[in-house]
């Protein structure tokens, strides 16, 4: 799940191997296909400082299949020059083998080796310089509107065994998914204000708990700009499919054609809903 168009070997031995030819394609295919999909790509906010060096836990809430597409957006657009890592469900890993190229990384969800496993890749993430961890923290499918905010305890571990000297920092990343306008949905995504690991005089309960509220705060922001329908606080990072298509959008052009004017699919107050 690098973006690095060099293919940053990794530097640590715990840290598996990503493709660099892999990540291009997916590069050059994922816009493409997120557009197919989406009205557009929205981002509230500003993205975490990504030229310093120190390692990332980008950690998100998951309402959706297509949150590893978010990522990936994510990763090409603001984190190309680092090198990324996910952990993803060892039985989902099976019928999509070529993530494994990506940075994705097979665990166990329900043993005890596949945590250990989760950790061990995630303190070598950690301690590396320029490398990015991206967890779906809830761990399953949630709501974006579930309240409160309810996170796995790998996280908290991770957060609270780093390494104080290599001042690493964790994001949170909010995740929606919204019905408007247009007959497809629009991606909308926020970071949160970063956080510096590595304080083990907090429990890992304390970190669960600091880092479940931290993210929560920013999937509140999130909705809150997404409910006040102001477009201008957002940034537009993809502008995809619009209109309704079919015999609707046939008559519209038709009718914008006989009026001179250029048809524009968009609908509703971008477009003409009339």
């Amino acid at each position: 799940m690098t973006a690095d168009p060099a293919g940053t070997p990794a530097t640590h031995p715990d840290l598996p191997e990503v493709s660099a030819r892999w990540v291009r394609m997916l590069a050059w295919y994922g816009p493409r296909y997120v557009d197919k999909n989406f009205s557009a790509v929205r981002l509230l906010g500003d993205p975490p400082d990504t030229e310093n060096p120190r390692p990332l836990l980008v950690y998100l809430n998951h309402p959706s299949w297509w949150d590893p597409m978010a990522i990936m957006l994510l990763c090409a657009r603001y984190f190309r020059h680092r090198t990324g890592y996910g952990p993803i469900d060892a039985v989902g890993l099976e019928k999509y083998r070529f993530m494994e190229k990506l940075g994705f990384f097979g665990i166990d969800l329900q043993s005890r080796a596949g945590a250990e496993r989760f950790l061990k890749i995630g303190r070598a993430v950690l301690s590396t310089p320029n490398q990015t961890l991206w967890v779906t923290a809830e761990g399953h499918f949630t709501d974006a509107r579930k309240r409160p905010v309810s996170l796995r305890p790998g996280v908290a571990h991770l957060a609270r065994k780093a390494d104080p000297a290599i001042g690493a920092e964790a994001v949170p990343l909010a995740i929606e998914y919204v019905f408007g306008e247009e007959k497809q949905p629009e991606m909308r995504l926020a970071f949160g204000e970063p956080i510096v690991l590595g304080d083990p005089s907090r429990s890992a309960s304390d970190w669960n708990t600091h880092l479940a509220n931290r993210l929560e705060q920013t999937m509140d922001h999130l909705a809150e700009a997404s409910l006040a329908g102001d477009l201008s606080v957002f940034t537009t990072l993809g502008d995809g499919k619009r209109g309704v298509g079919g015999v609707y959008d046939l008559w519209r052009r038709a009718r914008a054609a006989l009026k001179g004017e250029q048809f524009d699919a968009a609908h509703g107050s971008r477009g003409d809903a009339s």
